[in-house]
Parts: structure tokens; C-alpha cells; sequence
């Protein structure tokens, strides 16, 4: 029998960076934590070792979007919130058809998103007024636009704006918000050229890691008003 429990914290691509570190952050202050995966790195074992329920699931089609909705409801009644971490991040490249790009990343920033808050929603009803939440992870190229990336820019905005929608249908029961960040960290293979060059783009100067992130989320966790808005993460990018 599977074990029941006792309102988890849903998080959607949880294997690495921002993901990983909120599934952590839940785990250290004893929540239930469910989380999909894609790719089994080694930190899915850990998470698991930290008592965390790992669900290997394929957003690339909605069968395997619609299976992890399944798996959720088969491990609990209710959930406290449900984290869109999961990204993809794919450009126009030559030789590729624009056509499965633009699919590609309307499958996992929409598609996904979009059917699991439909799938989830009795379970994040009935809990009271502003019990629970969803938190869209969408990025700060969703004002700006991308000429390198346009369908990942596309299906941001459209998460951008599922997340009003939403917020709209769920009301007062649940919160629903968008997180907008831009160069949180780095990744382990990105040369020092490449790093400053980035750093340059903001007027903080920094990449702040993972706990710039966590302490916004937790911050719409514990809010009783504040729903239908984004929140750029982005070291005032925009104004320089």
C-alpha cells in the first residue's frame, strides 16, 4: 500500500538547481515533499534518503503529464502547493524545424502547467480561505523577448498569463503567482568571460543562488492577500 501524505509540497522538476534546492528547503522544515524528474541524477537518490517522494515522469507528451497527476493523487488527499519548476531551455538552431521548437516548449512551459493545475485542482480545494498555492516559474524574458529564443520567450509569456487566469479561477481558495528570475546562478561549466559578461547585465553586480528564490517563495506561501502577480528576480536587468 502506498503511504499517504499529509499535504505535500508538489515541485515539478526538482532533479537540479532552483528545483532541487526549494525540494531541500521544504524537506528541512519537515513538509512532505513530491517531486518529478526527468533525468535521475544523483540528487534524486538523495532527495529520497531526505525522505522525499521522487516520481520519474516525460512532460514531452501529455500522457506523461497527466500519469504524474495520477501518481500525485495517488499518494495524497490534499496538497499545500504546487511548485512549475520545470523548464526547458531550446533556441532556434539551424537544421531543427521552427515548427518542433515551438512545440517543444509550448509542451513543457504550457501543456504541463496548464493540465496539472486543471488535474490537481480537488486537491488543492476545500482547505480554506488562501489555504494553498501554485507558483509558475516563468523568466524575465517574458517582457523582453528573446531573438534567440523565441518560442522559449512565447511559451513563458503564455505561463505568464495562465498565471492571471488562474488566479482569477482559484480564488479566494488558492493563491496562484508567477516568480520571473534571470541569472540566479551559474552554471559549474560557464567560463569567467562568459560570467562577467553576464554579471555586467545587472545592476546588483551578483548571482544571488537559489535562496533569493526560496525566501520569495516562502514569503507567497505564507501571504493571505497576494495573488495574480509576477515577481521579477532580475537585479534591476531591465534598467540598465
Amino acid at each position: 500500500m502506498v503511504k499517504k501524505l499529509d499535504k505535500p509540497i508538489v515541485i515539478t522538476g526538482a532533479g537540479r538547481r532552483i528545483g532541487l534546492a526549494l525540494a531541500h528547503h521544504f524537506l528541512a522544515q519537515h513538509h512532505d515533499v513530491i517531486v518529478s524528474y526527468r533525468t535521475r541524477y544523483p540528487a534524486i537518490d538523495v532527495l529520497e534518503e531526505a525522505g522525499a517522494v521522487c516520481i520519474e515522469a516525460d512532460f514531452c507528451h501529455d500522457e506523461g503529464i497527466l500519469a504524474f497527476a495520477d501518481a500525485v493523487k495517488a499518494r495524497t488527499t490534499h496538497i499545500r502547493a504546487l511548485l512549475h519548476n520545470a523548464s526547458a531551455w531550446q533556441d532556434e538552431s539551424p537544421g531543427v524545424p521552427p515548427s518542433e521548437v515551438l512545440c517543444a516548449m509550448l509542451q513543457i512551459h504550457v501543456h504541463a502547467p496548464y493540465l496539472l493545475n486543471f488535474a490537481l485542482e480537488p486537491l488543492l480545494r476545500g482547505q480554506g480561505h488562501a489555504a494553498c498555492d501554485i507558483i509558475h516559474f516563468t523568466d524575465y524574458v517574458v517582457e523582453r523577448g528573446s531573438d534567440k529564443h523565441i518560442a522559449y520567450a512565447a511559451s513563458k509569456a503564455a505561463l505568464d498569463n495562465l498565471t492571471r487566469s488562474f488566479a482569477r479561477k482559484l480564488a479566494p481558495e488558492v493563491k496562484v503567482n508567477a516568480i520571473a528570475p534571470s541569472l540566479i546562478l551559474f552554471n559549474e561549466h560557464d567560463d569567467p568571460q562568459y560570467r562577467q559578461k553576464a554579471l555586467n547585465k545587472s545592476l546588483m553586480k551578483i548571482a544571488p543562488g537559489e535562496k533569493e528564490i526560496i525566501d520569495l517563495v516562502d514569503y507567497l506561501l505564507t501571504s493571505r492577500y497576494v495573488t495574480g502577480h509576477s515577481y521579477p528576480v532580475n537585479g534591476g536587468r531591465p534598467l540598465r
